[in-house]
């Protein structure tokens, strides 16, 4: 059986995702989450194979929650799930060594084929959101520098990006300089803007 950890704030499409997906016989839904800081601790109780999370989850983001799951249970699998296909959500995941990644509305088959298909050691991405990805200017910045702008995009300053990210203040804001010089925007604002025109946060 292959144990199932499933993180999605959305309750009735957490129910049928589970419902779902305790059809399939070789599946068995240990943990079932809404909210990305719980991922980890019910992660640690049940011990699942594959997580298949929701990018877009309240608290920790599915992305970073993915990220730090790897760190906790490395052997553990992460299909995200994604609603947009945004290009920089791709690229996240790709930089990150995330196993896959599909659109929310892919048939429930297709869920299942994936979660089979990372457990035997594949990479399952849908190829046109990837070679978007990879066409689109968020090759420019790199995975750090993303999660850098995307916060300063949510108005966090310097000192409260360090705190969550685990680094420096100097560091962050060294960061924040060498993305305005990347992206040739006048200042920080201008940086944001051109980023989320770009589809890169």
């Amino acid at each position: 059986m292959i144990r199932l950890l499933i993180a999605e704030d959305v309750h009735m499409v957490r129910g049928a995702l589970v419902a779902l997906l305790q059809l399939e016989p070789d599946f068995a839904v240990v943990a079932e989450v809404g909210h990305g800081d719980e991922i980890l601790p019910a992660a640690r109780r049940t011990r699942p194979e594959v997580a298949v999370v929701d990018v877009g989850l309240p608290g920790t983001d599915g992305l970073t929650a993915a990220l730090e799951l790897r760190k906790v249970l490395p052997d553990c699998r992460t299909v995200i799930l994604t609603s947009s296909g945004r290009p920089a959500v791709v690229r996240r995941a790709l930089d990150a060594g995330l196993e896959g990644l599909l659109l929310k509305d892919s048939p429930p088959e297709r869920l299942a084929a994936a979660i089979r298909d990372v457990m035997s050691g594949q990479r399952v991405f849908d190829p046109h959101m990837t070679l978007d990805a990879l066409d689109l200017s968020t090759q420019i910045l790199t995975l750090r520098e993303t999660e850098v702008l995307e916060r300063a995009a949510d108005g966090l300053d310097a000192s409260h990006i360090a705190e969550q990210l685990h680094l420096s203040i100097g560091t962050v804001r060294n960061y924040l300089t060498g993305i305005v010089s990347k992206l040739n925007a006048r200042n920080r604002i201008d940086a944001i803007r051109m980023a989320r025109e770009a589809g890169i946060i």
